[in-house]
């Protein structure tokens, strides 16, 4: 039974997320307000502002505006991010920083199913659907964990207590890491780590800093619309006739498996220069309104299941912190690949350049150039981490 609500035209519920969206960067643009957006990021504001405004009868829990949304919007929005993606520069970065990087990606795929096996009796049922939004998460950031969650069906009720742990354990993990940067000189040389790597990554990101910004035009805005908007009709179209796989890899999980691997091609073409516009930027709008949609359909009661998932997502992060530290021992990498491979699957392209600008102030697109790998697999690995909590949870 759907509540009522203020706003129950779809029109308006559609137009409601939009202009909270821009109310949320309005704000964060605000220097009064700039502490609060510092501990509690737009991100948040964009999912528990509209959850917040179902509960108070402002926006329904249900409409057709979330369906189309999270249907169409979504893909179209990967899809900017995807194409205007530099895979050539993410190869560039060097065989230890790409294998240190996954390594947290497999400990985030493996500690899922590790996690809710030691928590499964205090967790209510489904949740290896929850487990894997968040693991989408956790891979690379929030686009892949809407990727995930729509893919694999998590009821929006679990996502509530998500966010929550995404969040807190999230920044807390991210904090200690700030904090190790103190002692990486100290670190580096109890390991005898080799650090020759740090200057030749600072050399090839000076050589590669070619391309410039540019006023987008209607031209580039009609293209950006076109691809989008095309190419995302296409995955749907094609992932409505694939066959179901498993319990994870149905008609919609197709669609963004599609939308990652046609995408990916096509960063290869000239498409790719849509980012001097700012095709991504027009593409995390979108994800933006995706996330609010969610949020709206979410109930606030939800967090209430948090303090136990909370507990889950520590060991969670543990499990990923041990993956890492054997591969930086093995490949006698530095600890700035450690923190920064860690937060480029954790926070994504929010916080991986930031730790990787703490810990060497030269090398902040390294952070950003490996959380968007981690946003191009994240998507894959989410999906197989949801399959393994589901052969857990039986």
């Amino acid at each position: 039974m759907h509540q009522a609500a203020l706003c129950g035209n779809p029109t308006t519920v559609a137009a409601a997320l939009v202009v909270g969206i821009g109310l949320i960067f309005f704000l964060a643009g605000r220097r009064p307000l700039a502490g609060l957006f510092r501990y509690v990021p737009p991100i948040s504001w964009a999912y528990f502002l509209p959850m917040a405004c179902t509960t108070l009868g402002i926006l329904p829990d249900s409409s057709p505006a979330y369906a189309w949304i999270t249907h169409n919007l979504l893909p179209a929005s990967l899809v900017l991010l995807i194409v205007t993606t530099d895979i050539r520069a993410i190869l560039r970065l060097g065989g230890k920083a790409i294998t240190t990087m996954l390594a947290g990606t497999l400990g985030i795929v493996v500690g899922g199913p590790a996690t809710l096996w030691l928590f499964q009796r205090w967790l209510p049922d489904g949740a290896w659907r929850g487990m894997g939004a968040l693991a989408g998460s956790w891979i690379g950031g929030s686009v892949n964990m809407m990727a995930v969650a729509e893919g694999i069906g998590t009821p929006p009720g679990l996502l509530a207590p998500l966010i929550v742990v995404d969040t807190v354990v999230g920044y807390a993990w991210f904090g200690f890491l700030i904090y190790l940067s103190t002692f990486q000189d100290a670190l580096d040389r109890r390991f005898s780590t080799d650090r020759s790597l740090i200057d030749d990554l600072n050399a090839r990101l000076d050589k590669s800093r070619r391309e410039r910004s540019r006023p987008i035009t209607i031209q580039d805005l009609a293209y950006m619309l076109a691809v989008a908007l095309g190419l995302a009709r296409l995955c749907v179209w094609l992932g409505d006739l694939l066959p179901q796989f498993g319990q994870v890899v149905g008609s919609f999980a197709w669609t963004i498996i599609l939308v990652t691997g046609l995408g990916m091609l096509l960063s290869f073409t000239p498409l790719r220069r849509l980012e001097d516009a700012g095709a991504s930027r027009l593409g995390y709008v979108g994800i933006y309104v995706v996330l609010a949609s969610i949020g709206a359909r979410a109930d606030m009661r939800a967090v209430l299941d948090a303090p136990v998932f909370a507990a889950a997502g520590v060991v969670w992060i543990l499990i990923h912190a041990l993956f890492l530290i054997a591969a930086v021992r093995l490949l006698r990498a530095p600890v700035f690949f450690f923190a920064t491979g860690s937060m480029a699957n954790i926070g994504g392209t929010s916080t991986g350049p930031i730790t990787a600008s703490v810990y060497q102030s030269a090398l902040a697109p390294v952070g950003l150039l490996m959380a968007v790998l981690g946003m191009l697999i994240g998507t894959y690995a989410g999906l197989l981490s949801a399959q393994l909590c589901a052969w857990v949870a039986g």
